[in-house]
């Protein structure tokens, strides 16, 4: 089975539609969502109702959780923006989407780690800058999961990490937004290095899963001047260069 992973679309309907596009190109049937669909500076509603029809395996993100759970006042610019351009339909479907998700009984969704959806699974971040984890780090935070396929998004870096045992980790990175800084639990930046956007197709071999990941074309210059108009500034050269 070919199983194809977004994540982080954050509202970014061209850069979805150029994935949907291209997955389709690669004849893959089955596509997974892990999270943070709407929040962000672009298209929230739109990029709901591009989704919803396709009735695909979807988690919530911490985006998603945040807009159902936070005080408009406290919302960050991203969730604001969602909250003021969703309509009585998009909550609903945002309210009926689970935090995590298995598959098969052997594939496992979540969004950051399994029961935290803002932990990083597949890097660190440390004073001195982000690093990839460490295998007993990861075996740490998945720790009683048994799936043979893990699958997390939220730090938008397309990465994988294979197990001692064999299981694989798979981040698909980012379909809408390249490049993000926070300041949790360190001041950091995440970047992708390209406006490209991202997603991975998994599939089994000889009983090990594998990943391809891939780097779409779509118009992130106007994509990007959009975001320019809704008030983000800070979105502008995350989706023209992939970096802050």
């Amino acid at each position: 089975m070919q199983l194809a992973l977004i994540s982080d679309i954050h509202g970014n309907l061209p850069a979805l539609n150029a994935v949907l596009k291209d997955i389709h190109f690669h004849g893959v049937d089955h596509i997974v969502n892990l999270g943070d669909i709407v929040s962000g500076g672009l298209f929230p509603a739109e990029t709901a109702d591009r989704l919803m029809p396709l009735s695909l395996p979807t988690i919530r993100g911490n985006h998603e959780r945040q807009l159902l759970e936070t005080d408009f006042s406290g919302m960050s610019l991203s969730d604001k923006h969602a909250f003021k351009s969703l309509q009585a339909e998009h909550w609903a479907w945002l309210k009926g989407l689970p935090a995590q998700l298995t598959i098969n009984e052997d594939i496992l969704m979540v969004h950051g780690a399994p029961g935290d959806d803002l932990i990083y699974l597949l890097e660190k971040v440390t004073a001195s800058g982000v690093k990839p984890s460490s295998e007993a780090r990861v075996l740490a935070l998945i720790a009683g999961r048994n799936e043979s396929l893990i699958l997390c998004g939220h730090t938008h870096i397309p990465r994988e990490m294979r197990l001692s045992d064999g299981r694989l980790i798979v981040n698909p990175g980012s379909v809408g937004l390249q490049a993000y800084d926070d300041d949790t639990p360190f001041v950091h930046v995440m970047e992708s290095g390209s406006p490209h956007a991202r997603y991975a197709i998994v599939e089994k071999h000889n009983g090990l899963w594998k990943a391809d990941f891939k780097a779409v074309e779509y118009d992130w210059e106007s994509t990007a001047s959009v975001a320019l108009s809704n008030n983000r500034p800070d979105y502008f050269n995350a989706l023209r260069t992939g970096r802050m």
